[in-house]
């Protein structure tokens, strides 16, 4: 039985709606075809409510490793496996099967079955059952995504991951800040918590079941953490001056922060079980946006120390002096770890864009990922393999993301009601959930 996520108190706001757009995609993808799944419910029964297929086809689409055959080449449609004809498979220059079906079981439950063949070796690479309520059987299909995804690339998938960020809707002179929850690619998107006040830099417990953001409910930064199931929240600690940029460390225990409790910004370290604050940086620059190493050694941090913003890396224990990481362009800013700790995501200036780029720390150059303007808000999807980021296109922020090779680009966007609403500061969930 899949987990359930208790969100009820948060109702998702009416008329919403998310667009993902497919923007590039690679060239040549691992030959699959999914087959539309087989339904059988009470007589006069309406389809099902999510067509499960039909997301399996879209993730595995999106994560540009595949290349999906077209419903009008196919042969023949099998549920099952003594429906499959290898043959005909082959003969259409497929290397992997994707079947399945849905079947209702009453009582709002349904039964949902998936198989994975190597059309070549004619043989099962795997199989599994599902037993959910209808408001799961999207989740099923990202957990088959995943299953299959990590079967044919030896990666694990993080289709069954959710997204955090920030929606700005302006109804006439005041603004609506709500920070929101989605599955990773958008859909199924939840209100956290709403304010007429902003709200900036959501992120995510390393269990996946709490958010730390920055408010200014009170006039001022304040920092919060939710717990997402039940809805309560605490405030940390609050400081004179500027409350900012929350991180949490790999275990959990600790919690990195920009303050400008003793003059400016500089980065401190909260202990959360003994309530300690420890400070890292002592500079007249602005030292802000910390993230941890996944090993908890080390943080990096953006500082204007050497006259524009660049990225910097101290201990975690506050030894010794902090190290410069970016030495190519003028504007370095925002970087955080990659999941295996050799690389950094972070925002730099091109030929006056703010793009998305990967800085490999064995090496000294940037590569630059992403083609759109104004980037920010990088963050790793939990297996290394996509960063997703906000950008700007025409008037409106939206969310995108980019393989970490860059190959594969994605928009995602939102309506309201018909009008356009700004989507900023993405956080991706780790695998807990």
């Amino acid at each position: 039985m899949l987990a359930a996520l208790s969100l009820a108190a948060f109702p998702a706001p009416a008329r919403a709606q998310i667009e993902v757009v497919i923007t590039q995609g690679v060239e040549k993808g691992v030959p699959v075809a999914v087959v539309p799944f087989g339904w059988s419910g009470k007589s006069g029964a309406a389809a099902p409510p999510v067509n499960v297929s039909g997301v399996i086809s879209d993730n595995l689409r999106g994560s540009g490793r595949f290349e999906l055959a077209l419903r009008e080449d196919f042969l023949d449609f099998p549920h099952n496996h003594d429906q499959v004809k290898f043959s005909d498979w082959s003969q259409i220059g497929v290397d992997h099967l994707v079947i399945g079906s849905v079947h209702q079981l009453g009582e709002g439950r349904y039964r949902v079955r998936f198989q994975l063949f190597d059309v070549h070796r004619r043989g099962q690479i795997a199989a599994i059952q599902f037993i959910v309520p209808q408001s799961r059987l999207r989740r099923s299909a990202h957990k088959i995504s995943d299953i299959i995804f990590e079967k044919l690339t030896g990666i694990r998938g993080a289709f069954d991951t959710r997204i955090a960020f920030v929606s700005v809707a302006a109804p006439g002179a005041e603004q609506r800040y709500a920070l929101n929850i989605a599955d990773y690619d958008g859909r199924n998107a939840q209100t956290v918590f709403r304010s007429s006040e902003p709200v900036l830099s959501p992120v995510w417990s390393p269990d996946g079941e709490q958010l730390a953001y920055v408010t200014f409910e009170k006039r001022h930064s304040v920092v919060y953490i939710q717990h997402l199931k039940n809805g309560t929240r605490r405030k940390l600690p609050g400081h004179p001056g500027l409350n900012s940029a929350p991180a949490w460390s790999a275990d959990g225990r600790r919690m990195a922060l920009s303050l400008s409790r003793d003059g400016n910004p500089e980065i401190y370290v909260h202990d959360f079980a003994s309530g300690d604050l420890r400070r890292l940086t002592r500079h007249t620059a602005i030292d802000t946006e910390p993230a941890w190493s996944p090993d908890g050694r080390h943080i990096v941090f953006t500082s204007n120390r050497s006259g524009s913003p660049q990225i910097y890396r101290i201990s975690a224990s506050g030894r010794g002096r902090p190290q410069r990481l970016t030495f190519e362009g003028s504007y370095n800013a925002g970087a955080v770890y990659a999941p295996d700790g050799g690389s950094l995501a972070l925002v730099s200036n091109v030929d006056g864009e703010h793009r998305v780029g990967v800085l490999f720390l064995d090496s000294d150059g940037i590569f630059t990922l992403s083609d759109t303007r104004l980037d920010e808000s990088p963050a790793f999807a939990p297996n290394g393999e996509a960063i997703l980021y906000a950008t700007k296109t025409g008037p409106n922020s939206i969310l995108a993301s980019v393989s970490k090779d860059g190959r594969t680009k994605k928009l995602i966007t939102r309506q309201d009601g018909g009008a356009s609403v700004d989507l900023r500061e993405p956080a991706w969930s780790p695998f807990n959930r």
